[in-house]
């Protein structure tokens, strides 16, 4: 079943979003928008003119009514076809869930099959090849190749595997190979999917703080120019000048900012598709724009920065002579050994000692790791060898931990490592060094980040020794150490009185008060639930990096609603300098010279301002979607970049556009 997107060109989603303009049209619907709302209003008197005007100006005014219309259906149809977008993806999310049967085990282990309605959190569920996963979980066995692109929209298959930090399995997605259990982490109605869909439907009609303020901000200008036409039609009447209603109207509505006001929806809903497509859940609109206002930047490191589980990073032998055996002895100590530091020790013998690593014919017994023993490992043709804690090892073998190797033991402590000791019955052979791994392309993004003014901050409990040593290899920009769920708490709201807009992500109990303070709270999905009711975003990689993929949505949505903006305003101002020198030339003849651009009578100057009003809408479509390409740099450079660009742009393009539909009217003889 293919359960992607349907594509916005196709006829259905076309013809969609244009009846949906259509039904925008209902002035109820449009007091939300008032300057739409206005040049609605426009059309509607234009059009009885041109009914029941005089016939000298029949055809004049027809354009004029004609053109409002169509401006106004542009801009209805700029967020109708935002909104068919998102539905689209909405009823490819829901046709994942419609009969999806599930393989519940039961108590006995015997398997059950039952609706994913059923499912409920703890539930263990067996999914096997070209099967649909019907509930959010965690992989407790096995591996599998997963097609996520039906919620991702990504392609290329993952591992998911059990054990290991990609564990997370999410309702609607495909396992193209193998066979998994999952635990489920979700009830009915709570999982990643229902979250999405809810999140897409409520994304239509509410606005956010930043929209109304900007709603506000253009209604006034709007006034501003209202007041500035009103004025200018008394100074008209006293100078005799034939300027009729179309004229006025149309006049009017060339100046007011109907670009960004039709625009501006479109903005903000496909700032919410740009985040679904990463695989995250925002829990409100309103944060995925609290986002691009983030100035510092707080984040765990166990978990986080940090994979959470210790790895084996190096093998230091008690004697250089007997090195090899001390390998071998790693080697077998982690045969059987299931948990991740032992599958570390087998990989990293792999990349590194792969002669250590014979088959093993005879029959052996292992002995798991304990609380109590703290050591583990193998007893092997007549020999023990254990690993482990290094007073239980030292126990083991009977002998104190040889000077050169206490001196490493001590190194790797003060390094935030955790050092396993390896020995036979008879001597302590050598010490494996186990570290938390941290995550890739951090640093790269620490630097990013730093390059647009955005401060980072670890925050770990560890010694200041090992937090400075893991946040200088990170790049970060300073550390919390030795920090407890209160200094969290209180360093926070300390950032947060000093003006900051702070940004939180984590993933333990410890993190859910900083999480729930944050202006943005970010959780990992394979974090602990109280992480995830905090956060007002998910995770559903469970990677730090997916932290700067969010700003730079959020910072990409107020860039681009800042650019239409200064676009949209610029414009506006352009076309007053073009068309009103050629609207009063015949009045006033001195004024010719400032009609540089020769057009050729108050009519043709009014029209080709207002066809070119409506059709730019259409053109900045794919921009308003898209969004305006974000550079790693500091804000004033942006802004001067931007008011460059769409600045200077909107200035100068009215100029050539109106010329050209100027030419055009000429050619065709649209209007007298």
């Amino acid at each position: 079943m293919d359960t992607r997107p349907e594509s916005l060109f196709k006829t259905s989603c076309f013809a969609t979003a244009v009846y949906r303009a259509l039904i925008k049209l209902n002035p109820i619907r449009l007091v939300r928008n008032p300057i739409i709302l206005i040049t609605e209003t426009g059309a509607v008197l234009t059009t009885l003119e041109a009914l029941f005007f005089v016939e000298n100006i029949h055809m004049f005014t027809l354009h004029i009514s004609l053109w409002l219309w169509f401006t106004v259906l542009f801009a209805n149809f700029a967020e109708s076809i935002a909104e068919v977008r998102n539905e689209a993806q909405a009823d490819s999310l829901k046709k994942t869930r419609t009969d999806i049967l599930a393989k519940k085990r039961d108590k006995d282990g015997n398997i059950v099959i039952v609706n994913y309605r059923e499912l409920r959190k703890g539930d263990h569920i067996v999914v096997t090849a070209n099967e649909i996963i019907p509930a959010d979980g965690e992989i407790i066995s096995g591996a599998a190749s997963i097609d996520e692109s039906s919620v991702t929209g990504e392609s290329e298959a993952v591992i998911r595997r059990a054990g290991s930090e990609q564990n997370t399995v999410t309702a609607g997605t495909r396992v193209l190979s193998d066979q998994i259990v999952v635990m489920v982490t979700t009830d009915p109605g709570e999982g990643f999917l229902d979250k999405m869909i809810n999140l897409i439907e409520g994304a239509k009609r509410k606005k956010t703080h930043n929209e109304i303020a900007l709603t506000i901000l253009l209604s006034t200008l709007t006034i501003i120019f209202l007041v500035m036409i009103i004025s200018f039609q008394i100074l008209g009447s006293s100078y005799n000048l034939q300027i009729n209603i179309s004229m006025t109207i149309a006049f009017l509505i060339c100046l007011i900012p109907t670009t960004i006001a039709g625009l501006l929806s479109a903005v903000g809903i496909a700032g919410i598709n740009r985040l679904m497509k990463r695989n995250v859940i925002a829990l409100s609109r309103q944060s995925v724009e609290v986002a691009g206002d983030i100035d510092l930047i707080l984040l765990d490191k166990t978990g986080t920065i940090t994979f959470g589980n210790r790895q084996a990073h190096q093998f230091f032998s008690a004697k250089e002579n007997e090195k090899q055996n001390f390998l071998r002895a790693c080697y077998l100590t982690s045969y059987l050994d299931e948990t991740a530091e032992g599958r570390s020790v087998i990989e990293l013998l792999k990349s590194t000692n792969p002669e250590v690593l014979h088959p093993i014919q005879e029959t052996v017994d292992f002995i798991p790791f304990s609380a109590e023993t703290r050591i583990s490992g193998m007893d092997f043709s007549g020999e023990k060898y254990r690993k482990g804690a290094v007073d239980a090892v030292e126990a083991f073998a009977g002998e104190k931990t040889p000077l050169n190797l206490e001196v490493m033991v001590k190194r790797i402590s003060e390094q935030g490592g955790t050092p396993l000791l390896v020995a036979n019955s008879r001597h302590i052979l050598g010490v494996i060094f186990f570290k938390d791994k941290i995550k890739p392309g951090l640093s790269e993004q620490f630097d990013r980040f730093r390059a647009m003014g955005i401060k980072t901050i670890m925050i770990t409990g560890d010694n200041p020794i090992t937090a400075a040593s893991i946040a200088s290899e990170i790049h970060a920009d300073d550390f919390l150490a030795s920090a407890t769920p209160e200094q969290k708490l209180n360093f926070l709201k300390q950032m947060q009185a000093e003006g900051k807009m702070v940004a939180m992500t984590g993933d333990g109990v410890n993190d859910a008060p900083a999480l729930a303070q944050a202006d943005l709270g970010v959780a990992m999905n394979a974090g602990t639930q109280a992480a995830k009711e905090a956060a007002n975003m998910i995770d559903l990689d469970s990677h730090p990096n997916k932290l700067f993929e969010i700003i730079e949505i959020g910072k990409q949505l107020l860039m681009t609603r800042g650019a239409l903006t200064t676009f949209s305003i610029a414009n506006d101002v352009a076309k007053y300098f073009a068309i009103l020198p050629a609207i009063l030339a015949p009045y006033f003849p001195l004024l010719s010279a400032f009609n540089i651009m020769q057009l050729r009578t108050p009519k043709s100057a009014i029209l080709s301002a207002v066809i070119f009003n409506a059709i730019i809408i259409i053109i900045l479509i794919p921009l308003a979607f898209k969004g305006v390409k974000l550079v790693p740099r500091q804000a004033a450079i942006t802004l001067r970049h931007n008011l460059l660009i769409y600045g200077a742009g909107g200035i100068l393009l009215p100029f050539f556009g109106i010329k050209c539909i100027d030419i055009i009217l000429t050619i065709l003889k649209v209007v007298s």
